[in-house]
């Protein structure tokens, strides 16, 4: 298993940066390789990625979610696969995100990308992403507030 851990700050209030994480049918508009995810039910998301080439799907399930502080998922298939992510108020408009992410690359072309970093450097630039995407709309496209 190969683990990155990531953080980025964003300059919106947790609560908006939090939100707008639980909006994961919006993936695909800052995660590269990320073609579609579609929120099956409050806890089931199916994913269709695009990464080095390979195209999977595969379904990922919110396994704790405890709003304004964490998220956490695994896959059910596919790609072996989970994370975290955590939010912390770092002032009333700025708030820092942390993803962290364990996974199993399978095909040569994910070992390489796992070697070289690549996978890691995507990550960076999807929190990067992240981050422009939230502070260019200034406010959540919708939330989810549940608890798992």
């Amino acid at each position: 298993m190969s683990t990155i851990e990531k953080a980025i700050e964003v300059e919106v209030p947790l609560r908006t940066a939090y939100n707008q994480w639980t909006q994961f049918e919006e993936f695909p508009r800052f995660m590269e390789g990320v073609e579609e995810v579609r929120q099956l039910t409050p806890t089931l998301t199916h994913w269709r990625t695009k990464i080095a080439g390979v195209t999977r799907e595969f379904d990922a399930e919110i396994i704790d979610q405890i709003p304004d502080r964490r998220i956490a998922w695994h896959s059910l298939e596919g790609p072996d696969q989970t994370g975290l992510v955590t939010f912390q108020r770092l002032d009333e408009g700025r708030t820092r995100v942390e993803l962290t992410m364990e996974f199993n690359p399978q095909s040569v072309a994910e070992k390489i990308g796992d070697a070289t970093n690549l996978v890691e450097r995507r990550v960076e630039g999807d929190l990067r992403r992240f981050k422009e995407f939230i502070e260019s709309r200034g406010t959540e496209s919708g939330a989810w507030r549940g608890t798992v």
